[in-house]
Formats: C-alpha cells, sequence, structure tokens
C-alpha cells in the first residue's frame, strides 16, 4: 500500500525586522508542498492481485494435464488397437499357411494322380488288344496280372515248370514273353532288382539250368540287353564260359551276388518275364 504524505497551504511569513520593508517590494512568498509522495521498495501485493496472477497460471496447468491425458489415453489406445490388429493379421497368416499347404498337397497329389494315368495309359497303348480280362479283373484294375511278381516299378513272371518239355530255349523264351504276355525277358539294372530275383528263384534239375533272362551277344561280340541297352551293372559268375555260349542266364546253384552264366541259347531252361505295372505306385 503506498504511503501518501500531503503538505498543504503551507506558509512562511517573514516577520520582525523585515515588518518595516514595503509590502510592495516584497511581499511573503508562500511554499506550497502538494501531494508529495513516496514509494515503498517492498509493496505490499492485495489478495484480489494475487488471485489475478493464480488464475492464468490454473488455466494453464489444466490445459497441460488435459493435453497428457490425451496423448496417454491415444497411446493406450493405439497400443491395444496394433496390437488387436496384429493379432488378428496373425490369425489370418496362419489360416492363409495352412490353406496354402493344402492347396499344395492337393496339387502334389493331383501330380501324381495326372502321371499314374499317363503310365497306365502308356502301358495300355504297348498292347494290339489289351487284355482287360486279365489285368483288371472284375473291372478292378491291378498294378499286375495273377501269378506276377511285383518290384517297384516292373511285374515279374517266374515261370516254374518241374517237367523239361515245358522249358524253352532263350528264342522261344523270349517270344513266350513278347506275344503270349506282351512282355520281354527280364533286364537287371540295379543290386536291389538282383537280389530281388535272386529271392524268387530257386535250383532246379542240375548245376547248370537255370533262369533265362534278356542277356545275348549281339554281332559285335558285345553283351547287350535284349532290347538293345548297355549293361549298367553286371553280374557274370567267375566261371569261364565257351566261345559258343551266346545267352545270358541266372544260375541259382552259383553266388547269388556273381551268378549270372553264359550258356548256349539252345539249351532249354525255365526264364523270366518282366513287364512294366499297370498302375503306377508312388
Amino acid at each position: 500500500m503506498e504511503e501518501e504524505l500531503t503538505y498543504a497551504n503551507v506558509t512562511f511569513k517573514t516577520i520582525g525586522v523585515f515588518a518595516h520593508i514595503d509590502s510592495e517590494k516584497f511581499s511573503p512568498k508562500e511554499i506550497i508542498y502538494d501531494e508529495v509522495k513516496t514509494q515503498d521498495s517492498h509493496p505490499i501485493i492485495t489478495e484480489n492481485e494475487k488471485r489475478s496472477q493464480f488464475h492464468p497460471l490454473l488455466f494453464l496447468g489444466m490445459i497441460c494435464f488435459i493435453l497428457l491425458l490425451t496423448i496417454i489415453i491415444l497411446s493406450v489406445y493405439f497400443t491395444y488397437e496394433q496390437r488387436r490388429q496384429s493379432g488378428v493379421l496373425t490369425k489370418q497368416n496362419l489360416k492363409l499357411e495352412a490353406m496354402n499347404a493344402a492347396l499344395r498337397r492337393r496339387t502334389a497329389e493331383l501330380h501324381r494322380e495326372r502321371n499314374r494315368l499317363n503310365w497306365t495309359l502308356d502301358v495300355i497303348l504297348e498292347y494290339d488288344n489289351f487284355p482287360a480280362a486279365e489285368r483288371c479283373p472284375q473291372k478292378q484294375c491291378k498294378p499286375c496280372p495273377n501269378g506276377w511278381a511285383m518290384f517297384q516299378s516292373n511285374c515279374y513272371l517266374f515261370t516254374e515248370d518241374e517237367y523239361s518239355y515245358k522249358w524253352k530255349t532263350w528264342q522261344q523264351s523270349q517270344e513266350f514273353c513278347e506275344k503270349e504276355k506282351n512282355a520281354k525277358l527280364a533286364v537287371i539294372d540295379s543290386q536291389e532288382e538282383q537280389e530281388f530275383i535272386n529271392n524268387k528263384t530257386k535250383k532246379y534239375n542240375d548245376n547248370n539250368h537255370g533262369y533265362w533272362i534278356g542277356l545275348k551277344k549281339d554281332t559285335e561280340d558285345m553283351w547287350t540287353w535284349a532290347d538293345g541297352r548297355n549293361l549298367s551293372v553286371t553280374f557274370w559268375s567267375t566261371q569261364e564260359a565257351g566261345n559258343r555260349l551266346f545267352c545270358g542266364l541266372i544260375n541259382p546253384n552259383l553266388n547269388n551276388s556273381s551268378n549270372w552264366a553264359k550258356s548256349s541259347c539252345s539249351m532249354k531252361n525255365r526264364w523270366i518275364c518282366e513287364t512294366r505295372v499297370l498302375i503306377r505306385p508312388d
């Protein structure tokens, strides 16, 4: 609060020795001090002034609080929404992956089915007159005809005639396989196939008899398969053969790992026919 010191109408009059001086020349002088004020270096702030200064600060604080609260709420909302969307996307991705896997499996199945059908069609077209009654009895097609043994994608017929009059020469055996069974004398391309055939053959008559396979010496004195292919593997016995032995057979009397024997093509033996399966295995 400001202090006010007011000096008003203060008049000093000359008296005494100066009284006889002409009043016209020397009139009394008046020195007036009016509204003389002093200001306190430490002003006192009123309650109203304090309130007027507090209101803007309060308003600003409320705005800051509201903004902070809004930011927190939006952060929580967007975090929740992001997690929710992430969960939805994860579920959709899993669903799409499952559908994709199912589609790949189905596509693979269709490819296998197409390959099987193409294989079957090729086998049927090898026949001039497809023996449906033999290959598909009661309209149910089977990979191999009755009495044939299946190995991988081939069927094998092992003749088991006990009487020698039913045995055949190499050429007769080849013709029987081709004309009667639409097949060929067996061709061996692997160790596994060799072992399979060994397990199906058995000794008979004497140590020289065996089962004709598609081995024959060509005009250039080279051993080849009857279909013209070269030998990829061989299982010849160590026995020395004569110069006139131009046909090959499997002799069960020899070591299983090396039981191919060279024989005269006119010798009569049992034989092994081979043909492709009608229905290709997976």
